[in-house]
């Protein structure tokens, strides 16, 4: 299994390397920042058992602080996304330091609330923009390569995504890993084992908060802007249905999740307007009813099925 699935990992790089010369690869940018958002809610979700309504906040936070740092302070690109990252991390470590004297339904309740705080936060703040968000972001520079250029841009944006997808693999196989998924199947027993569980809650939230907030970062540059959609409740929603329908506790789920979502509301926009949020919805209920494990997760149960009957 191991063999197979380097070779998935090296076709995938392969096809992304080759994605800007058959597809627009604004898109493509558009789909990596927000598969790198749902594989971090995933860390938390599917592999801490920690459902956090508010995630949408980190990827906002971090894309305002990217996008204030390089349009006003004037910061090198690669300080910028640093700063952006360092920032989300922060608020994460406030939120959960706040949220993980809860459980269940309740920690969903804290995160959202603590997010909708920062969420009128940024409505009233200056620096923000309000309602018409921060405009203008510049690119610059980075490693001597004009990220004005969308190609060039494109390729820093794979390396950023496989670079954050190499750490969330390494972080879910390693003992910090283990620890994590013993907490979600059963927390009172990790408790009795001696393990800090409100300690590795805290230390995945964070985790996740930081990696939600490079993807905030690099889409603001991408994009160029910042704007409130990207700290809305209503983006927490959808990272939750990206991962959902890509399959919750796979590592690849919320990859194929965020690409089939990201490119409906593209395909859809233009084509049926409002209307994307109620298939959308449609889409939630179906993959609820039908695939409860989601594409990824029936997949690969289909797969040991078949396995196991040629066996």
């Amino acid at each position: 299994m191991s063999r197979r699935v380097t070779i998935a990992y090296l076709v995938g790089l392969v096809l992304l390397l080759l994605a800007p010369t058959l597809i627009y690869p604004i898109l493509v940018m558009k789909v990596l920042c927000f598969a790198l958002f749902a594989c971090a809610f995933n860390l938390l979700l599917g592999y801490t058992g920690l459902l956090s309504f508010g995630h949408a906040v980190f990827l906002g936070t971090a894309g305002y602080v990217t996008g204030h740092a390089l349009k006003v302070w004037e910061l090198p690109t690669l300080v910028g996304l640093l700063a952006g990252t360092v920032a989300a991390a922060a608020l994460g470590w406030v939120i959960g330091s706040l949220a993980i004297r809860r459980q269940g339904i309740y920690f969903a309740m804290v995160t959202l609330a603590l997010a909708q705080m920062v969420f009128f936060f940024f409505l009233q703040a200056p620096f923000t923009g309000g309602e018409d968000g921060l405009q203008g972001v510049p690119r610059g520079t980075l490693f001597g390569l004009d990220l004005a250029n969308d190609i060039n841009l494109y390729y820093l944006v794979v390396a950023i995504f496989a670079a954050s997808f190499w750490l969330i693999q390494r972080t879910i196989h390693s003992p910090f890993g283990q620890i994590l998924k013993a907490i979600r199947e059963n927390e009172p027993r990790a408790i009795s084992l001696g393990y800090d569980v409100a300690k590795y809650k805290l230390l995945a939230f964070v985790l996740s908060a930081g990696l939600a907030g490079l993807a905030g970062a690099t889409k603001t540059l991408v994009f160029k802007f910042a704007t409130l959609t990207d700290a809305h409740w209503h983006t927490s929603g959808e990272v939750v249905l990206m991962t959902l329908l890509g399959g919750m506790g796979t590592v690849f789920g919320p990859l194929v999740g965020a690409t089939i979502i990201v490119t409906l509301q593209n395909e859809l926009a233009d084509k049926v307007g409002s209307l994307v949020t109620v298939i959308m919805g449609a889409i939630f209920v179906i993959c609820v009813l039908a695939f409860r494990r989601g594409i990824v997760g029936e997949s690969l149960a289909l797969y040991k099925r078949m396995i196991g009957q040629k066996i």
